[in-house]
């Protein structure tokens, strides 16, 4: 598996429009995309930099992985996503090289990419997105 580029920035916020309102009026970019992610229980929001997006996630129910991190951690950098051409292959290339997964199948997440999550335990403590159309 080798990266293409950084496909997201995914940012834990706990009220969105807060969020929406400095990344747009503080630093100047412009939200392009809001939706929900049901099964995630995720309300996400999407803002280009150059060629790197920044994903806000605020947390849709107390259930919510979101919602447990801003409990833990308060706001702030959940995780980042690498674009790969193809989301099961890439998870079975790391999973054989010993790496712990969360997701062992690409599941849907948002604006319609296959997703899965590499284990913080096995990456040096950072969650990690792996991601494809």
């Amino acid at each position: 598996m080798i990266p293409k580029r950084i496909e997201h920035i995914g940012i834990a916020v706990a009220n969105l429009d807060e969020a929406i309102n400095y990344w747009e009026n503080v630093m100047g970019l412009k939200c392009y995309n809001i939706e929900e992610v049901v099964d995630q229980k995720v309300k996400t929001a999407f803002f280009k930099v150059g060629e790197v997006k920044i994903e806000l996630l605020e947390p849709t129910s107390p259930e919510s992985t979101i919602a447990t991190f801003l409990e833990k951690k308060g706001p702030g950098v959940h995780h980042i996503a690498f674009a790969v051409d193809n989301t099961d292959e890439a998870l079975a290339d790391v999973e054989n090289l010993g790496v712990k997964l969360i997701d062992k199948k690409a599941r849907q997440g948002a604006e319609g990419l296959k997703i899965g999550f590499l284990h913080p335990k096995s990456t040096m403590g950072i969650l990690t997105e792996l991601c494809s159309e």
